[in-house]
């Protein structure tokens, strides 16, 4: 049973069936061919509504804001161009909150509506006894409205593929790294850092999450080797600079930093071996019903995770727990980052490569992203390192670069790119103008290169 008139359903009903059509192109896809703007009767949605279909029949998805906009400038009526602002603004910020009933009961309203115009299309058909004519108009309106994605349609969606929001990125606090990612790591994305023990993995997660909360992220952090206080402790002097082992006497500036911070940030804590993937999956539904949902989750680490396959052999257990991983990211349309450690022979190394895994080397297959930090002892009382990128779905990968790491705070800068054999890790420009020109590191040389023989085929 669905009402008769989208009135019925009430203001706030219309609004978040509105935003559905401007955000979610699966259910413009299944819906487009049984909506129509005569359902409604505010003149500001019909209008948005009709612009929604147009655009979509020509390109195949749904119109963004920008262009909306464009076509709002052509309407003559000022008190409607005033109108339809509201109603797009209120579309564009309304929660997803029951947003899944609200799509479900909309298109059965619609294929109601479809229904009954057949079944007043037929009385005609009826007069004249033509039954297969009847039949065919009642089948197709039964089927209106059936799941119609595909896929990726190569010819159709040019459009969605090209557009700036069809990969959203949230970026990692290391500019040379967003640019090698094309922004940072995207929804659906698994992110993998490995490194020796002690080596300042678990911070460079901190510095991960605690980046996205400041550019206005909600991120999930999961750890399932340190407490939650600890780790929130790690976030204060990630946030304040002061080092963690201090934290508890500048109380009062981390009162008056933490509460400023735009996004928002969640601690738990799992026993280690206790907690699976599934546990983790319920966790986030459970925030998201609360009104926390995530944009970046954050497990430290994945390897401490059990394996809902209990098998004599580790390496298909941790297979699974990745697998699983890159799931439940793909799923929720959101990224994952963690960490993993490197075995014994890899500890030693400087520069960490890939074959230096620990457990499984197919955690790298699995992943989007993964690259190296190696920090041997000398490197611990140095702050330096280096970050070596082992695989990157988006661009290049096997650069090495030294970097600052200050493991108090959390806070890693990434420096030049550092190749085996250099005295130092993180030279200067100037120190190392024998080998390359002061005014272009190697960095851009690899870009100018690459860029060179794509134009030079």
């Amino acid at each position: 049973m669905t009402l008769n008139s989208i009135n019925q359903y009430g203001h706030d009903f219309q609004i978040k069936v509105l935003s559905s059509l401007l955000t979610h192109k699966e259910f413009l896809t299944n819906i487009h061919d049984i909506i129509s703007e005569e359902y409604f009767e505010n003149q500001a949605q019909k209008w948005a509504i009709k612009e929604v279909l147009k655009y979509y029949d020509k390109y195949h998805t749904t119109p963004s804001l920008d262009i909306l906009k464009v076509e709002l400038q052509k309407v003559d009526n000022e008190v409607l161009q005033i109108s339809i602002k509201d109603q797009l603004k209120q579309a564009y910020v309304t929660s997803d909150e029951d947003l899944e009933y609200v799509q479900e009961e909309f298109t059965n309203f619609c294929k109601n509506q479809q229904l009954k115009k057949a079944l007043m299309s037929s009385v005609d058909l009826l007069k004249a006894g033509d039954f297969d004519g009847i039949r065919f108009i009642v089948d197709n309106a039964l089927k209106a409205g059936q799941d119609k994605n595909i896929g990726h349609e190569y010819v159709k969606d040019i459009e969605s593929r090209y557009r700036e929001n069809s990969r959203e990125t949230i970026p990692t606090p290391w500019p040379r790294i967003n640019d090698l990612l094309q922004g940072g790591l995207g929804n659906g994305d698994f992110g993998l850092i490995f490194g020796n023990p002690g080596g300042g993995k678990s911070w460079s997660l901190v510095a991960l999450g605690g980046h996205a909360v400041r550019l206005g992220y909600n991120v999930l952090h999961y750890t399932l080797e340190l407490g939650e206080d600890y780790v929130g402790k790690r976030y204060d002097a990630f946030f304040t600079k002061i080092p963690v082992n201090k934290v508890d006497s500048h109380r009062d500036k981390i009162e008056e930093i933490i509460p400023q911070l735009p996004g928002k940030l969640i601690i738990k804590e799992y026993p280690t071996g206790k907690a699976t993937i599934s546990t983790i999956e319920s966790h986030i539904a459970k925030a998201t019903s609360m009104g926390s949902k995530p944009d970046l989750v954050i497990i430290d680490y994945v390897d401490l995770l059990s394996s809902r396959k209990k098998n004599r052999e580790r390496k298909d257990e941790i297979d699974d727990i990745y697998t699983s991983t890159k799931g439940l990211a793909r799923q929720l349309d959101i990224p994952i980052w963690s960490v993993s450690q490197v075995n014994r022979a890899g500890a030693n190394d400087n520069v960490i490569q890939g074959d230096k895994a620990a457990g499984s080397y197919d955690k790298i297959m699995i992943t989007d992203f993964c690259m190296s930090l190696s920090r041997k002892k000398e490197d611990k009382v140095n702050n330096t390192g280096r970050f070596h990128l082992m695989k990157n779905r988006y661009g290049m990968d096997g650069l090495t670069f030294g970097v600052e790491a200050d493991t108090s705070t959390g806070h890693f800068v990434v420096k030049n790119e550092y190749f085996e054999g250099e005295e130092s890790e993180t030279l200067a420009p100037s120190t190392r103008s024998n080998k390359f020109d002061t005014d272009v590191d190697n960095f851009d040389k690899q870009l100018l290169r690459k860029k060179f023989f794509e134009l030079n085929p």
